[in-house]
């Protein structure tokens, strides 16, 4: 049976970094799953846009597709936009939604690499705070979400994990970092749980000025893309079961 094609929606934005981590990642998942046909949408500011995808697709004849929404919880755009740019795709297209990439152990583990990567030292865990510094939401399943993988987090070994927002909710990150100094970490370090750079990435970044380390964005880590190919296995699972695969 042919694999149905994955879509990779993103959100796009005017920062051009954003674009680019966006096609490094999805080149990572290529590389990952040779011959699975990988192509990547925007919902804004970037070409292609999903509609322009999903209408080349049907065009050439494709009928199965899973879109993968490239966000880390389920706000607004993985609830409502994704859905209705999905619903107004080409009938001919069967297409299944995958879930959002988070939570995962495996986001967690992207996030300590970045920041080994920034010179944290292994050896300093359980003497170093961390903020966990999302872009924020005005979901509460999705800021509920946060505060339970800041909560997980610590369980690894950290002195503290803080949550923080770059928008909608609080607290900001340099009132988590402030906090944590107060809880008397040795050191305190920001770990963006974003995937691409951009506005509210660097506004994470000014609110880092106080901290010992500031990672980077989750971008194309490979554990990122081994996320992104388990969603797109769990979408279309239910079809293998149903054809006996």
């Amino acid at each position: 049976m042919r694999r149905p094609v994955l879509l990779v929606i993103a959100h796009g934005s005017r920062d051009p970094r954003h674009a680019a981590t966006v096609h490094a990642l999805v080149g990572r998942v290529r590389s990952l799953r040779p011959g699975l046909r990988v192509e990547t949408g925007f919902l804004d500011f970037n070409v292609p846009s999903v509609h322009g995808v999903l209408r080349s697709l049907a065009a050439e004849g494709v009928r199965d597709v899973v879109a993968l929404p490239l966000l880390l919880t389920r706000a607004f755009h993985a609830k409502a936009d994704i859905p209705a740019v999905l619903r107004d795709a080409p009938g001919r297209l069967r297409i299944r939604q995958a879930d959002v990439l988070g939570p995962s152990p495996l986001l967690l583990s992207a996030l300590e690499r970045r920041l080994y990567e920034a010179g944290l030292s292994p050896a300093g865990k359980s003497s170093t705070g961390v903020v966990l510094a999302s872009a924020g939401s005005s979901d509460p399943e999705a800021i509920a979400v946060i505060a339970d993988i800041a909560r997980e987090w610590w369980h690894t070994g950290w002195c503290a994990v803080r949550p923080a927002f770059a928008s909608a909710s609080l607290p900001r990150t340099e009132d988590a970092v402030r906090e944590l100094r107060a809880l008397g970490c040795e050191r305190v370090a920001v770990a963006p749980y974003v995937l691409a750079p951009g506005f509210l990435p660097d506004r994470i970044a000014r609110g880092a000025a106080g901290a010992d380390v500031l990672a980077e964005v989750l971008g194309p880590a490979p554990e990122v893309a081994r996320v992104v190919l388990e969603r797109y296995d769990s979408a279309r699972r239910p079809a293998l079961t149903a054809l006996g695969a």
